[in-house]
């Protein structure tokens, strides 16, 4: 995840906290919110999520947390929850906050939508022309360059962008922003299986196993041929304890209409047919021991028979025969709006609307546009002092201490 620090009062850490995908809209609220409210962060002072013990700084009483583009913590920072002080997402909310909390949770296309409402509404001058670019960008992308074919942009999202365009006439047009950014998303050559699948992944906890759902930026026919795909697959969930794996990609055409198709592996015996498998191949549970409580069957029914929404699978003819894949004939159906269909099928704390897993943060890939990211490097993590330390230094507009 991508997080940035507000600054210090007195002797209190404010982050402000993206999700664990740390995708573009999470990067970008996190960096562009933390900025509005301390005023100016410096590149060179940014730190990242790997790099900060936020637990230390929580026993410690020095942490408050406003978490962006996701409202419940991953089940590993579960003890920080009585540290959230405001939250703002375009998600559904699974769950409650407490009384002090401030909630922004709307059905908008971008959680950078809700920064810039945030932002606009503050003192003038704060929003400089960098911070307008991410936000422009980002909303733009989110929304598929405000198509409503589609159906991710709302009348908010598009007022937004059209803010930020009428404050910053110098900003690039919107078509060339959206189609060097889309083209950035998409572009996943270089990288191997694993990194695909790392690339964009949730992961959703059952009864005593969890479940991996990776978004696939290339259209399926190609996935399911590459090279020494099943074994790639058997490994990745074998060594992270997943009992399988839903793959779901997107593509558009030149329309902006977007095209999905969905694949299903639950392990190495086949399945005897894409709709309805009446025999159960066994999957693999946690660390690697074979478990047979959440057969694909399972999966493959709760897909098929969603109502909320309906998927409109259609099945597809597969390469390999313990791989199930279907055509999505609703294009609208995103993964936000398909996890809650598995999660009910895994039953246990995620059917209810339960966090995802956290993930953790993958390998930085050989096409990074971020080459000395610390997420490349073995960077420990700050103690409370270290972050105070560099807190302080931003605040005196003084250069960041070379790393110990």
């Amino acid at each position: 995840g991508w997080l940035a620090l507000q600054g210090c009062r007195l002797w209190e850490i404010h982050v402000v906290l993206g999700n664990e995908a740390c995708d573009l809209d999470s990067a970008v609220s996190a960096l562009a919110l933390a900025y509005f409210l301390a005023k100016g962060i410096p590149a060179a002072s940014l730190i990242f999520r790997d790099e900060i013990d936020l637990g230390g700084l929580h026993r410690a009483g020095l942490l408050s947390l406003t978490l962006v583009d996701h409202h419940v913590l991953p089940g590993a920072d579960a003890a920080l929850e009585e540290a959230v002080v405001e939250v703002l997402d375009h998600r559904p909310l699974e769950r409650d906050r407490a009384a002090g909390c401030q909630v922004t949770a709307e059905p908008v296309g971008s959680c950078a939508t809700l920064v810039t409402e945030r932002i606009a509404q503050g003192p003038p001058g704060v929003l400089d022309r960098p911070t307008a670019a991410l936000l422009h960008g980002t909303i733009l992308l989110d929304c598929v360059n405000l198509s409503p074919a589609a159906g991710k942009v709302t009348p908010r999202d598009v007022a937004c962008v059209s803010l930020l365009e009428a404050r910053f006439p110098e900003l690039p047009a919107r078509d060339a922003v959206f189609e060097a950014l889309q083209a950035a998303k998409f572009d996943v050559s270089g990288l191997t299986t694993e990194q695909m699948l790392r690339k964009d992944l949730k992961a959703l906890s059952g009864d005593e196993l969890v479940l991996a759902v990776s978004a696939i930026y290339v259209d399926l026919e190609t996935f399911l041929r590459r090279p020494g795909l099943l074994q790639d697959l058997d490994a990745f969930c074998q060594a992270r304890g997943y009992a399988g794996l839903v793959a779901m990609t997107i593509s558009f055409n030149e329309h902006n209409e977007a095209s999905r198709q969905l694949a299903f592996w639950g392990g190495v015996q086949p399945l005897l047919s894409c709709t309805l498998p009446p025999k159960s191949p066994r999957f693999w549970g946690r660390g690697g021991v074979p478990a047979t409580a959440l057969p694909p069957l399972q999966v493959c029914r709760a897909l098929e028979e969603a109502s909320a929404p309906s998927l409109q699978l259609q099945p597809l003819p597969s390469p390999w025969s313990c791989v199930g894949a279907y055509a999505q004939g609703n294009a609208l159906a995103s993964r936000k709006k398909v996890l809650p269909i598995l999660r009910a099928a895994l039953g246990g704390p995620g059917a209810a609307g339960g966090p995802e897993e956290d993930v953790g943060p993958p390998p930085t890939p050989m096409n990074s546009l971020v080459e000395d990211c610390p997420l490349a490097q073995a960077v420990p993590p700050l103690c409370p002092q270290d972050v105070l330390e560099r807190v302080s230094r931003i605040a005196a507009g003084q250069p960041p201490a070379s790393p110990k």
